[in-house]
């Protein structure tokens, strides 16, 4: 509570629009509103000289081009644009080299750095939530996040793994290339750790109100991984709340790593606090 005669914290002014005004953006096949929300709001709140702006095109190398001849600060890949990317771009970060796929772009005077923060965010939710890296665990998918986070996992010394995926030519290609198992279904499967990277539970979707995991697997596990971002409360989460796990949601993710890109563009790292609100206002 605050006391009556300390005057509330007033919100920095954020520049009017101007010729030296940063632009950031993103590149989707289907542009959301998070990310613009996202840096937006928090723009407004450190005071900051910058503007996000999504956007779509069937021109990759195009647009690339124009991010480096227009000295577009910063910008977002999105499917299907994670790994064409890379040949348009000078300079791989380890979190990109990791599993050969980008999610963020910055741009330092015509030279293009490329990261990706989805792995970033993965990698660092493993540490700060203390999971033991000798934790079995089943991660149900193989597309780019699934890439992602299986690479996470790897990376942090994870080596007990079933990646579990019906299109038997990417799970089991992602399975050997990580050094871990895979199965078509998870069956009768349990481990400690549950991972889902797939579209089941997501809003929307024709799998919206389905877990990826049955009850008895939620029941044998400690810690569920649900990287869908909405809804927050998937149908697999509320199952892992109710009976007690450990949780960690896809909110966490798209929040966390929304905040690397805001650092990298801009070099301002918010607080867990402030990049809880950015994720809420882009979320409402």
């Amino acid at each position: 509570m605050t006391d009556s005669t300390t005057p509330p914290r007033a919100t920095p002014t954020k520049p009017p629009l101007n010729k030296d005004t940063r632009l950031c953006i993103s590149l989707a096949a289907r542009p959301s509103n998070f990310g613009t929300r996202f840096h937006n709001y928090l723009y407004e709140q450190f005071g900051l000289d910058f503007v996000y702006k999504a956007f779509t095109s069937t021109d990759l190398a195009g647009a690339i081009a124009g991010v480096r001849a227009l000295g577009i600060r910063g910008c977002s890949v999105s499917m299907p644009f994670k790994e064409d990317v890379i040949a348009l771009v000078d300079e791989l970060d380890a979190s990109a080299t990791a599993i050969q796929s980008v999610n963020t772009i910055v741009n330092d005077d015509g030279y293009l750095r490329a990261y990706n923060t989805d792995y970033i965010a993965a990698r660092d939710l493993l540490t700060s939530n203390n999971l033991d890296p000798a934790t079995p665990f089943l991660l149900r998918g193989s597309g780019g996040m699934a890439k992602a986070v299986a690479a996470a996992l790897r990376d942090s010394g994870f080596a007990a793994g079933t990646i579990v995926a019906r299109n038997e030519t990417r799970g089991r290609a992602l399975a050997d290339e990580l050094g871990y198992t895979w199965l078509a279904e998870p069956g009768e499967a349990t481990a400690p750790l549950l991972v889902n990277v797939t579209p089941i539970g997501m809003a929307g979707g024709a799998q919206a109100s389905e877990s990826a995991f049955t009850a008895t697997a939620i029941t044998a596990a400690d810690t569920v991984f649900d990287v869908v971002a909405l809804p927050a409360e998937t149908p697999l989460i509320l199952a892992a709340r109710a009976a007690g796990k450990t949780v960690i949601t896809g909110a966490e993710v798209i929040a966390l790593q929304a905040a690397e890109q805001f650092e990298r563009y801009t070099g301002v790292r918010p607080t867990a606090e402030q990049v809880r609100v950015a994720s809420a206002f882009a979320r409402a």
